[in-house]
């Protein structure tokens, strides 16, 4: 029953995705393993976003591994290990915590001996920089402590880079590359290998601006329409100024449209908008308003379609309030 949720779950937060964003690229699906355990670790930009993305584009059904902040509440635990997601507590939380950690590392070595996957976002924080931050080492005691359990096991890292076109607004490109992944057969002394290893594989996966100059050279960037998804076209331009393939201009009259025809959810946005202190999650929380609401608006003129005197503009309201979201197309940030 749980396995059918979560997938059920998983189905409807893909098609809520492919709403909210204009385009999403998947390469490099060839390099997912098959009856393998994995360590799947990934750059962190885009808050909730990342990891729902990362678990409706793949066939491993991942667990996550969360800040334990957010499982303070029972009900809420029960429900986020519903949907797979397992505590990870950090000094913020106060120093006595940190035991408590070994109890998610025990759940996490349960996952992976059934051949599963656990996520992990190893720069420990997430940010609207593109660039790769210094990785912890967590997944490396994940994998090492993994190989002291079930010596039998042969885990491999998963290595995945993640690219927004503009981070906190809808109508964005995302673009998720797979690398090869990177077997765990070193001993564990040798765990800074490991670590190194894995940065220098997300290296060639994530854009990376340099952070000298970084908002001059993302607004030369921008102007010069280079695709901020693509660590390729990004590389080639900052090296040599040819853009390979430009991603044109936007005007941005058609999410305006959008606005206007899914106003309803665009004012809560707005309601919402003052209390997000971490910018962030500002696409997360554009996201949650429309999973959760904007199928309640839909069926609202639906029924206005066919029960009401109004019948005629909740048809145009209802249609348009469709083609502006498939539309709806924002310019880079």
């Amino acid at each position: 029953m749980k396995n059918l949720f979560n997938a059920i779950l998983r189905l409807l937060v893909k098609v809520a995705l492919h709403g909210y964003f204009k385009k999403i690229i998947v390469e490099g699906k060839e390099n997912l393993p098959k009856n393998r355990p994995v360590i799947l670790v990934a750059n962190h930009q885009n808050a909730l976003i990342d990891p729902l993305l990362l678990a409706t584009h793949t066939r491993l059904n991942p667990w996550f591994l969360t800040r334990a902040a957010v499982f303070t509440n029972p009900f809420v635990c029960k429900l986020l290990h519903l949907i797979r997601m397992l505590p990870v507590y950090r000094l913020r939380d106060g120093f006595s915590t940190i035991q408590q950690n070994q109890q998610t590392f025990d759940d996490t070595y349960e996952v992976l001996r059934e051949n599963g996957t656990v996520i992990i976002f190893a720069e420990g924080s997430h940010s609207l920089i593109r660039n790769l931050r210094p990785l912890s080492k967590g997944f490396t005691r994940m994998a090492f402590g993994l190989k002291e359990k079930y010596p039998e096991l042969e885990p491999v890292i998963l290595p995945v880079g993640l690219g927004f076109s503009a981070h906190k607004r809808s109508g964005s490109i995302v673009r998720i590359t797979f690398g090869k992944t990177i077997p765990v057969d070193m001993p564990p002394a040798q765990s800074g290998k490991l670590t190194k290893t894995v940065e220098k594989a997300l290296r060639t996966l994530v854009v990376d601006i340099p952070s000298e100059d970084y908002d001059a050279t993302l607004a030369r960037l921008i102007a010069h329409e280079v695709d901020l998804t693509s660590k390729t076209d990004v590389d080639t331009f900052l090296e040599t100024g040819e853009v390979p393939r430009p991603v044109g201009t936007v005007n941005g009259l058609g999410n305006k449209l959008m606005k206007i025809f899914n106003f309803p959810l665009y004012w809560l946005w707005q309601l919402k908008k003052p209390g997000v202190k971490d910018e962030v999650f500002s696409s997360t929380w554009k996201f949650l308003i429309g999973f959760t609401l904007a199928m309640p608006y839909y069926f609202l003129l639906l029924w206005l379609t066919m029960d009401t005197a109004v019948g005629s503009w909740g048809l145009t309201f209802l249609i348009l309030a469709w083609i502006t979201l498939w539309k709806n197309k924002n310019p880079q940030e």
